[in-house]
């Protein structure tokens, strides 16, 4: 139920353009401070994974492994994502919330 939940949130979140997409544009937004959250697919390789754990450590910026990226995309509206920033505090505060509900469960 949760995950549904989420992907209907990034699906909001993308509809107003509070979403960055692709590997190079989020650690841009990681480096910047602009992304409050980072969510990569459970399908990534494994170094993409490892590449975006240790930036968003370094710049204190939650991550999230969750979905798949054909889900990722649709959830929204795009092709297959790997990686997706969330770059608005409220939005990503909210999926934290599903993220913990999901992980307690």
């Amino acid at each position: 139920m949760s995950g549904q939940r989420i992907y209907q949130l990034l699906g909001l979140a993308a509809s107003a353009r509070k979403v960055t997409t692709g590997e190079e544009l989020v650690i841009k937004e990681v480096r910047g401070g602009n992304a409050k959250l980072v969510i990569v697919s459970q399908d990534a390789s494994a170094n993409t994974a490892k590449k975006l754990r240790d930036k968003c450590g370094s710049y204190k910026v939650g991550l999230q492994e969750f979905g798949s990226r054909a889900e990722l995309g649709h959830a929204i509206g795009k092709d297959e994502r790997v990686v997706i920033a969330v770059t608005d505090s409220g939005f990503a505060k909210k999926l934290t919330s599903l993220f913990d509900e999901i992980n307690k469960g």
